[in-house]
């Protein structure tokens, strides 16, 4: 159905993808798979007519042909799933949803009735809560991830092309979301689907292709690899063991919160954290897991509740009073919360630390230097330059960029709210390593993720929250997935 032959990009005389040459046939999931930077976002993008190519051309339903715009490729029949969510806040869900397609009636006028009904049809196909006249600045990214979802299923496209589609998803809306993939299977849609998640492959793909350095490494049938296969053509190397050790946590409690509340998101939310502890938020997408790190982290404080650090009560009405309490923070959405994508790689680092390379009101540029060069040392971010701006990296570099920037401050909890999204198996393993090496250092990290198999790994303990309470409180080594989602599910 859709051919890349040969394509190739170049970007600031660097070329990002190699010839490039791949095809894509109806009724079938091909995995793009390989590293951040690979260059499965940029095939991808050329394939929706979102960039041009620097060589070599596409094939559709047999015949060359070029998109000159995104326009283009949908009108011919392909529709993306971004990776980076491109929402427009202040318009609803539903006009998201049917942005450039909307229904209308006579004279051209948008037909409103209709326009929420199709809406409240392909989020119901997606099994999602979610009203379609709410505006999009309400949603979280998890629920901003499904509108943007349901806004692709809408295009009765031929071809979809998901890049990192369940990233911000948890496993009940990840198993509504592959249910409207064989939905769309039967119906011979072809998907080409991108994702870090190597147990999403295994149950989607029927074929996978492997990008390494911007060149195709190999194309197989998905029965004929398994993970370490898999690991080892992305990579060019195996990885061992993606999970480091737990060790012990000490007895010291380090933070201890109590009734936390802010009603409708949660509710008399209360659990400790010991130093040298990871402990673990899970739930479903809205169960609250972000609302109340943020909360902690000041971003959105509580209405009830106490917080005690080091067994003080402590108040914390935005991020300056928790950084100087000697919280951290990396928050779930990287590109709208976490980077300023015009400085950069090193300017980003430094942000929250300004004052401490401060002689009065003049910086020391001089020091600042160094404690850049010693955090893109100490985190292994590959930036050609301190000064590259961080909104050229990949995203494993930006969160790596992030967690050094979080960490400059030698902060005593570190919250870490979706720290493994949209990164490759080679950053999560480095992520992984370097949480259990603050853990042993005496740090309480406090960890949200939608991934449970990363949650059991990392985790000493697990609270599950369910519509904004604790459900239950877990020992991460004695449970399994099976139980920390019953305990999730709505009763």
């Amino acid at each position: 159905m859709l051919r890349a032959h040969e394509l190739r990009k170049d970007f600031g005389g660097l070329t990002v993808l190699h010839p490039t040459s791949v095809e894509f046939r109806p009724g079938e999931v091909h995995a793009l798979m390989g590293e951040n930077g690979a260059g499965k976002s940029t095939l991808m993008k050329i394939l929706a007519g979102l960039y041009p190519p620097d060589g070599g051309h596409i094939e559709w339903r047999g015949a060359r042909t070029d998109f000159a715009s995104p326009h283009d490729a949908l009108m011919a029949g392909i529709a993306m799933i971004h990776q980076e969510l491109m929402p427009i806040p202040d318009l609803t869900v539903a006009e998201n949803i049917t942005l450039g397609s909307e229904p209308c009636g006579r004279f051209g006028r948008i037909d409103r009735r209709a326009q929420l009904a199709r809406a409240r049809k392909l989020l119901d196909e997606l099994e999602a809560d979610i009203a379609p006249p709410r505006l999009m600045r309400t949603l979280t990214v998890a629920q901003t991830q499904v509108v943007e979802i349901a806004k692709a299923l809408g295009r009765q496209a031929d071809v979809i092309l998901m890049d990192e589609p369940t990233a911000a998803l948890s496993d009940h809306e990840v198993g509504a979301l592959f249910r409207a993939i064989a939905r769309l299977k039967a119906r011979g849609v072809a998907i080409v689907y991108t994702t870090h998640k190597m147990d999403e492959v295994f149950k989607l793909a029927d074929r996978i292709s492997v990008l390494r350095d911007g060149r195709l490494v190999s194309t197989a049938a998905a029965n004929e690899l398994d993970p370490s296969k898999l690991i080892k053509l992305m990579v060019g190397r195996e990885l061992a063991d993606v999970f480091p050790a737990r060790l012990a946590a000490s007895d010291e409690v380090l933070l201890a919160v109590e009734g936390l509340t802010r009603e409708p998101a949660y509710r008399d939310v209360s659990f400790r954290i010991r130093r040298g502890e990871v402990l673990a938020l899970a739930g479903l997408m809205g169960a609250g897991r972000t609302e109340v790190v943020s909360a902690i982290y000041g971003l959105q404080p509580a209405s009830g509740g106490q917080i005690r650090l080091k067994g003080r009560q402590i108040s914390i009405r935005n991020p300056q009073d928790a950084l100087a309490a000697g919280i951290g923070m990396v928050t779930e959405d990287r590109k709208g919360l976490g980077l300023i994508p015009a400085l950069g790689v090193g300017q980003n680092i430094t942000l929250t630390a300004l004052r401490d390379f401060c002689h009065g009101q003049i910086l020391d540029h001089t020091a600042e230097s160094a404690a850049i060069a010693a955090q893109l040392s100490e985190f292994a971010v590959k930036a050609s330059d301190p000064a590259q701006p961080i909104a050229q990296l990949s995203g494993g570099n930006q969160q790596k960029a992030l967690l050094a920037r979080c960490l400059l401050g030698a902060p005593d909890l570190i919250i870490l709210d979706e720290p493994t999204r949209g990164i490759d198996i080679g950053a999560k393993a480095e992520i992984y390593a370097l949480i259990q090496k603050l853990a042993r250092s005496g740090k309480a990290i406090l960890l949200v993720s939608s991934e449970l198999p990363e949650v059991l790994s990392l985790a000493h303990r697990i609270v599950v929250l369910r519509r904004g309470s604790v459900a239950a409180t877990l020992d991460a080594m004695t449970t399994d997935q099976e139980t920390v989602l019953r305990h999730a599910m709505p009763l």
